[in-house]
């Protein structure tokens, strides 16, 4: 399994990265949010998620280890495939699209390409629950200008073990402005 790759980016089009590692040329799918942000000859490192099908294997890249957790959350639900996740985490950044699923947003998980009214319902029955609390309550803009950088304390409790949900639980009450060890620290003691 290919956990993810590090390298330099080779190539763009339509939504995927040649990522060169060494000499070595992986084709990595992206998010619209993540496509967006690299540039060609930019070092970079995706978590990645291998997708092997009966014709096919294709990798999918996340800029934040907490995004692949979703993307796998996601293709848990059934009729959601890879690129119907993808298309859902292209409507904003991973953070956003969580507490949609946490508020039970169906209306902006259904702006999704590919992704109907039933199967966004399906998306937020099934998941609710596993996303954790909402960060703030309200319906969910698509993609704004400006994107939140990744929570690398949400990443590092991910990375520890921490399911997404008790990872978002335990950052909850924790000062999103202190240094990140102690953003970690404090959420360990919850």
């Amino acid at each position: 399994m290919i956990a993810h790759v590090k390298g330099v980016i080779a190539e763009k089009f339509n939504n995927s990265v040649i990522v060169d590692v060494n000499g070595v040329g992986y084709e990595v799918t992206l998010t619209a949010l993540d496509y967006n942000a690299v540039k060609l000859g930019d070092e970079i490192k995706f978590y990645t998620y291998h997708s092997i099908r009966e014709n096919a294997e294709e990798l999918y890249g996340f800029s934040s280890l907490a995004a692949k957790k979703l993307f796998e959350l996601l293709i848990s639900v059934q009729g959601i495939g890879p690129k119907a996740a993808i298309a859902i985490l292209s409507l904003a950044a991973p953070e956003e699209v969580r507490n949609a699923i946490a508020n039970a947003d169906a209306a902006f998980v259904s702006k999704a390409s590919g992704v109907g009214k039933k199967s966004a319902e399906r998306v937020i029955v099934d998941l609710r629950d596993k996303v954790g609390i909402p960060s703030h309550y309200g319906s969910t803009s698509v993609i704004s200008a400006a994107e939140p950088a990744p929570d690398e304390a949400l990443d590092a409790l991910i990375a520890l073990g921490f399911p997404l949900k008790e990872a978002t639980a335990a950052l909850e009450k924790v000062d999103p402005s202190l240094p990140l060890e102690e953003r970690i620290k404090l959420a360990l003691k919850k």
